[in-house]
């Protein structure tokens, strides 16, 4: 799937919905519990579970892969696990400000 900025996705094993801040290059699948996400228009498949040893998402936090240079957005959180082709997403740190002494 090629992904734009903007473009919202949700999960078909739980709540998670994002957006995406900053696409990759090229083609991606974006996955959340082990299965692709959809649009938030489309119908969940049956039948999906969650992969078992996930961590879940946290609402409002980004999660990222430098390997892809994508971005997303949690708008809601969910129980599974993000990843982009295979590689598991990891949360955003935010970066410390300097010191006004």
């Amino acid at each position: 799937m090629h992904l734009k900025a903007g473009a919202r996705l949700r999960s078909q094993v739980d709540a998670t919905e994002v957006i995406v801040v900053r696409a990759p290059t090229g083609e991606a699948v974006v996955s959340c519990g082990g299965h692709p996400m959809i649009d938030p228009a489309a119908a969940p498949g049956t039948g999906l579970a969650i992969a078992p040893g996930s961590a879940g998402t946290l609402m409002g936090k980004r999660y990222t892969a430098d390997e892809t240079g994508i971005e997303l957005l949690v708008t809601k959180p969910g129980s599974a696990d993000l990843a982009v082709d295979g590689v598991v997403l990891t949360l955003k740190e935010a970066k410390p400000l300097p010191a006004s002494d």
